[in-house]
């Protein structure tokens, strides 16, 4: 394949971790550990969730979908980063590389949209308990997480399909340990200026549109909460809210410092950091965060 007289790009060199060549292996043996335990993590909430009947609810219901795509989002992108620590060569194949960032894509955008389909299920639990079960009957839950990965889907398409259909021929190699959208734009031979507002566009619709959804939902939850007479009865309602706010700050800090800012003069080692803390330690996070701090649910594990 020829473009020009260059030669395209069929495979990209990943240079993530090249400064830490030393280290390299003190790595591996620190990440493989943490994904275990993650996976782990996740299995035990995902199978206490569907054996227990008492959690058979739309608030687990939501939290075991979000831990089984946390299972498969760290799936993407961490076995292939454990094997390259220790690999001399550290390469994908184009194809590889775009199936990875559409997969990487489509779980992270649909993972926004399903924190925003979480913060409504406390809307009406908080706001309309009386309706709570009609609300939000299975249909309801299904149609959400399905509404969240079809958005994901949709975005995770255009913007995989805007990326690999720019010419790549002049470098492989990405300053990066995955294909995310940045490293790989920066190695293409061109783009223009509108492509990339398109992809930042797009990226701020994934964050912005799930985010402002969560600010309504809680903007009515407070406002119900602070009509409670009861001090007990609005500690427990924010406590019900408090695991979700926690798990959205962490996941749209993280998101945010990366995707809305594609021409950003930081260095590729800091994106790398970054990427490092919401691929390997959020989802690590994220269960336990939930699981940890309800009592409902620690009770059904120690049944179980």
């Amino acid at each position: 394949m020829e473009w020009g007289n260059e030669t395209l790009v069929r495979e990209f060199v990943f240079l993530g971790f090249s400064s830490l060549a030393g280290l390299q292996r003190l790595l591996f043996i620190a990440f493989l550990p943490i994904y275990l335990f993650t996976l782990g993590t996740n299995a035990i909430i995902i199978s206490t969730i569907v054996l227990d009947r008492a959690l058979h609810t739309p608030m687990y219901f939501f939290l075991a979908v979000l831990s089984c795509s946390e299972t498969c989002y760290t799936f993407v992108i961490v076995p292939k980063m454990l094997v390259d620590l220790l690999a001399q060569k550290k390469t994908i194949s184009f194809l590889g590389c775009a199936i990875q960032m559409f997969t990487f894509l489509f779980l992270g955008c649909s993972h926004s949209f399903l924190l925003a389909a979480m913060g409504y299920d406390r809307y009406v639990a908080i706001c309309n308990p009386l309706r709570y079960t009609e609300l939000m009957g299975p249909r309801v839950c299904v149609g959400l997480v399905g509404a969240a990965c079809v958005c994901g889907f949709t975005i995770a398409q255009i913007i995989t399909s805007m990326v690999f259909h720019l010419p790549f021929h002049s470098s492989n190699q990405l300053h990066h340990f995955f294909c995310d959208i940045a490293p790989v734009l920066k190695v293409a031979s061109h783009h223009t200026h509108s492509s990339q507002i398109v992809i930042i566009m797009l990226c701020a619709l994934v964050l912005v549109v799930p985010l402002l959804l969560i600010l309504v939902s809680y903007i009515h939850i407070i406002s119900a909460i602070v009509q409670f007479p009861s001090t007990l009865g609005r500690y427990k309602a924010f406590s019900t809210c408090a695991s979700h706010l926690i798990v959205v700050t962490i996941h749209y800090g993280c998101a945010s410092f990366i995707y809305l800012r594609l021409k950003s003069t930081s260095s590729s080692s800091q994106d790398a950091l970054i990427s490092v803390s919401y691929t390997i330690l959020t989802p690590l996070f994220n269960p336990l965060i939930y699981s940890l701090r309800n009592k409902e649910f620690r009770s059904a594990l120690r049944r179980s």
